[in-house]
């Protein structure tokens, strides 16, 4: 079953994503004293604002986790390395890693490789003053601390109908599964978890499938333990019309992959934001990297060809 969905906002269901872009923390700022310095020159233009920034403060999230932030107008190509400039990274665990912009509104930042666990990662966007290229200009600042949890990690094969989950290097469990049918097949590729929801209602017609209650693909549901994977609705669930998924059922999806009832809440209990869930054996490319947060399926040069600024290393928290 398929929903549309980024960062808990659907057209289904969902809710607050709670990645609004908060300024310092989004802690009240104190009001000036008496002999506080003169307030800054009044910005040459409308102002420049930062719509989110992923993770959330104090969230604590997985391996494969980047920081996306998105913008309320766009950012012009020649903007963007100053722009970049001002978004400042700091880990305790300094790593390689650069920028890659989606369109002119989202700027990703990921390690080249996947964070080290028990990272503390801090994003500082000093935007007061910075041009957008368009005309507006930054007015204040925002900073996000988050926390890189356990390394739990989730490797798909469609062909093979299993999950397997492993826990900071060792094996955990596998687990048996039923993905996409030829019709509509799971997307391939590593898919950091978006978030998730112990019920999704997820419709046909929300996502193009069908609106035809007489179609044979209609649907029109309201489903248990959702780890979401994708913006265009892949999830891992437990599915009504899939009860007893594994290669002797050998039931397609409509993209998504299907656990059992226990083991999908099993699985729902493991996994957080960030944690990479891998697919293979699919007849489906691998996911957009800006299809939800697949960053890492773009090999690190695809990455740097995004980025204004290039390669750089974290300052150290």
């Amino acid at each position: 079953m398929t929903v549309a969905a980024l960062a808990g906002v659907s057209a289904c269901g969902g809710g607050d994503s709670g990645n609004e872009a908060s300024g310092s923390d989004g802690k009240a700022s104190r009001k000036p004293s008496a002999s506080a310095s003169p307030s800054p020159a009044k910005p040459k233009g409308p102002p420049m604002l930062l719509e989110t920034i992923t993770p959330q403060t104090d969230a604590t999230v997985g391996v494969a986790m980047p920081v996306s932030v998105v913008f309320t107008d766009p950012v012009a190509a020649k903007a963007r390395a100053g722009v970049e400039k001002h978004m400042k990274v700091s880990a305790s665990k300094p790593v390689a890693g650069a920028w890659h912009w989606f369109g002119d509104k989202r700027a990703d930042w990921r390690p080249k490789e996947y964070w080290p666990s028990g990272t503390t990662v801090k994003v500082e966007a000093d935007m007061k003053g910075v041009a957008n290229g368009n005309g507006r200009y930054g007015v204040r600042t925002y900073t996000h601390t988050f926390k890189v949890g356990d390394d739990v990690r989730a490797d798909v094969s469609v062909s093979g109908h299993t999950l397997k989950v492993t826990k900071n290097g060792a094996a955990v469990r596998t687990l048996s599964i039923n993905a996409g049918s030829a019709e509509y097949p799971t997307w391939n590729g590593t898919m950091a978890v978006i978030d998730k929801q112990e019920k999704v209602h997820m419709t046909s017609c929300s996502v193009g499938i069908s609106c035809n209650k007489g179609d044979a693909n209609y649907y029109d549901l309201t489903l248990p333990w959702d780890v979401h994977l994708t913006q265009s609705g892949t999830y891992v669930h437990y599915s009504t019309g899939d009860p007893n998924p594994g290669s002797g059922s050998a039931r397609g999806s409509h993209g998504c992959v299907h656990l059992s009832m226990a083991d999908a809440k099993w699985f729902y209990q493991q996994v957080k934001q960030g944690d990479p869930v891998t697919i293979t054996g699919s007849p489906r490319a691998k996911a957009p990297a800006d299809n939800g947060y697949a960053a890492f399926n773009l090999d690190w040069d695809q990455w740097l060809q995004g980025s204004a600024s290039g390669e750089g290393t974290t300052a150290t928290l």
